[in-house]
């Protein structure tokens, strides 16, 4: 029987889910997953190593890593085959905090509240 799959902290749901390209209907679509979109946020538009990334996500680096790679392969395929891209599905839970990223140790950046050793939000 294999290991449950680990749920991914997400911050917060895209804000457009599906994107494509102008002038022709797009047939065939590439589907992200909301983690591997949150994975691609973190690490190209917020410049996280992959080692804050998972700590961000509650996830372990080398997962990270499978899912970073998984989603730049997508993103490529929609550029170089002019595919539709929808970001839907996927193993993740929303940070409780509206907006909140949910950064490891410390004040979250976004909300500034902190979390404990176990990943979840202080309130005070």
């Amino acid at each position: 029987m294999p290991r449950p799959r680990k749920w991914r902290r997400v911050c917060g749901m895209p804000g457009c889910a599906r994107f494509g390209p102008l002038g022709r209907e797009a047939v065939d679509a590439v589907v992200m997953t909301v983690d591997e979109y949150e994975t691609i946020r973190l690490m190209d538009w917020e410049n996280c190593s992959q080692e804050q990334c998972a700590a961000r996500m509650g996830i372990a680096r080398t997962t990270v890593q499978g899912i970073y790679m998984t989603a730049r392969r997508k993103v490529a395929d929609v550029l170089v085959h002019g595919r539709m891209l929808s970001i839907e599905g996927g193993d993740y839970q929303l940070c409780e905090t509206a907006g909140c990223c949910g950064a490891g140790k410390g004040a979250c950046p976004r909300c500034g509240q902190h979390m404990n050793t176990k990943g979840q939000m202080e309130y005070e």
